[in-house]
């Protein structure tokens, strides 16, 4: 399974950005799709997790009310539309795949499958 992300950039302060995350192929492991970032020097960090059957979704604290993950499961697609934009959401953003249960979707080594990650820069 290859994962392509797309959609970063630079935006200033309360602004949006969408970011794409194309899946090669759904399989049996990749029953969900999440988000994580990174900014530099620092570890990364769950953004948002949801299930393409069913839509279990389970966002961070730190975005939750800000960002929306959206799938398009013809597609194999999911989107992660993020708004009010901070400088702390800069960050490179990876979308994952895998197959963890709902108490798990916040960890990265639970994950099989990871994208190239985009940049996300938002400035004051």
């Amino acid at each position: 399974v290859q994962l392509q992300a797309s959609g970063g950039g630079l935006v200033q302060a309360g602004g949006s950005l969408r970011l794409s995350c194309a899946a090669s192929e759904r399989t049996g492991s990749t029953s969900t799709m999440a988000w994580f970032r990174q900014a530099p020097g620092k570890e990364r960090e769950f953004v948002v997790a949801t299930r393409w059957i069913g839509g279990t979704t389970l966002y961070a604290d730190s975005v939750r009310g800000r960002f929306t993950i959206s799938r398009d499961n013809a597609k194999n697609t999911v989107y992660l539309q993020m708004t009010s934009l901070k400088p702390e959401d800069t960050a490179v953003y990876y979308c994952a795949a895998g197959r963890p249960i709902i108490s798990a979707f916040q960890m990265p080594s639970i994950y099989i499958y990871w994208g190239q990650g985009t940049l996300v820069t938002v400035s004051s």
